[in-house]
C-alpha cells in the first residue's frame, strides 16, 4: 500500500513519518490499540528479611503410618519470601526446645540471606528478559488499562473497537519503585488511586483532541459489566437434532443495531426479572 501511494501521490514530506505521528497521536488509537510490546515495569525484588526464615507459617502432619521408627509426625516449614518447604520429621512429645534445635539444624544450617540474594538475583535477571522499563514524572498524564472479560461489553462497545484504556488522567504521586498516585473523578471513586505501571499507558497529546471523560459505573476491579433491558425478538433455532428457543436482547448502553441473539432458558437462569416484565 505504501509503494502505491508513493507512486501515485505527492507527499511534502516523509510519508512513513507523517503517518506514524498520526497514528502515535490518535485519540481512540491510544485507548483502543493493544500493546505489542513487552510488558512495562522490569521486576522488583521482595525486600529480604533481616533474619533467616523470619516470615514463616508451618503445619503438622500426624498419624503417618510410613514415618521411620521413633517418628510419629512431619513438621512442615514454608518460606513465605521464597515460596519453598521442607518437612521434618518430628515427635508429638517433642517440647520447644528439641523443635528449637530442630529448626536450627536443618533450616538455618541450609539457608541464609546470601542464598536468597542469588536466587532474587537470578530470577530478575530471567524476568527482565521479558519486560521494558517504563518511567512517568509527575504531572504526565496516562491512560489506565481496563480488565478484559468475554462476553461481556466494555463501555458500550464490543470487539476491535472495545476501549482498552480509559482516561486520560494526571499523576499526582509517585508510590516507590514502580506505583504511581492518579487523579480520578469524582465517579471513580470506589476504584483504588494507585496503580502498578504495567497497567499504564502514556497519553501523547494534541490540540486537535476534545477530550470529554462520559460517567462510567466501574467496578473496583476494573471491570464493567453490561445487564439486559428488554426482549425484542423471539424465534426458534433449528439445529439437526434439537430445536432451542432464542431471544433477541437489548443490553443497556448498546443500540438496537447491537442487540444480541441469547439462549432464553440460560437468561430465565440469570435474569428471572427480565421475565416477569
Amino acid at each position: 500500500m505504501y509503494q502505491d501511494l508513493r507512486r501515485l501521490y505527492w507527499w511534502p514530506s516523509g510519508m512513513k513519518n507523517d503517518i506514524e505521528k498520526f497514528i502515535s497521536e490518535c485519540l481512540t488509537c491510544q485507548q483502543v490499540k493493544i500493546e505489542h510490546q513487552r510488558p512495562a515495569g522490569t521486576l522488583q525484588s521482595l525486600p529480604i528479611p533481616q533474619w533467616k526464615w523470619e516470615h514463616i507459617t508451618m503445619d503438622f502432619v500426624l498419624g503417618l503410618p510410613r514415618t521411620p521408627k521413633g517418628y510419629n509426625s512431619i513438621w512442615v516449614i514454608v518460606d513465605m519470601l521464597t515460596k519453598s518447604a521442607h518437612f521434618l520429621l518430628v515427635k508429638t512429645t517433642f517440647t520447644m526446645n528439641q523443635y528449637a534445635e530442630v529448626y536450627v539444624a536443618e533450616i538455618v544450617r541450609l539457608h541464609g540471606i546470601p542464598v536468597i540474594k542469588t536466587a532474587q538475583s537470578r530470577q530478575k535477571s530471567y524476568a527482565d528478559n521479558r519486560r521494558r522499563p517504563l518511567e512517568f514524572e509527575v504531572g504526565d498524564h496516562v491512560f489506565v488499562k481496563i480488565a478484559p472479560l468475554n462476553g461481556i461489553m466494555r463501555f458500550g462497545r464490543k470487539g476491535k473497537l472495545s476501549p482498552r484504556f480509559i482516561g486520560p488522567f494526571e499523576i499526582l504521586d509517585r508510590i516507590g519503585e514502580r506505583e504511581y498516585r492518579l487523579a480520578l473523578p469524582p465517579d471513580l471513586d470506589r476504584v483504588h488511586n494507585v496503580f502498578h505501571v504495567s497497567m499504564l499507558r502514556k497519553y501523547i497529546s494534541n490540540p486537535s483532541h476534545v477530550l470529554k471523560h462520559e460517567p462510567l459505573d466501574l467496578m473496583p476491579n476494573l471491570t464493567y459489566q453490561e445487564v439486559p433491558i428488554q426482549i425484542l425478538d423471539r424465534k426458534v433455532k433449528v439445529l439437526r437434532n434439537k430445536e432451542i428457543n432464542i431471544i433477541k436482547i437489548l443490553w443497556c448502553n448498546q443500540l438496537v443495531e447491537e442487540a444480541m441473539w441469547e439462549p432464553e432458558e440460560e437468561m430465565k437462569q440469570r435474569y428471572l426479572e427480565l421475565f416477569a416484565q
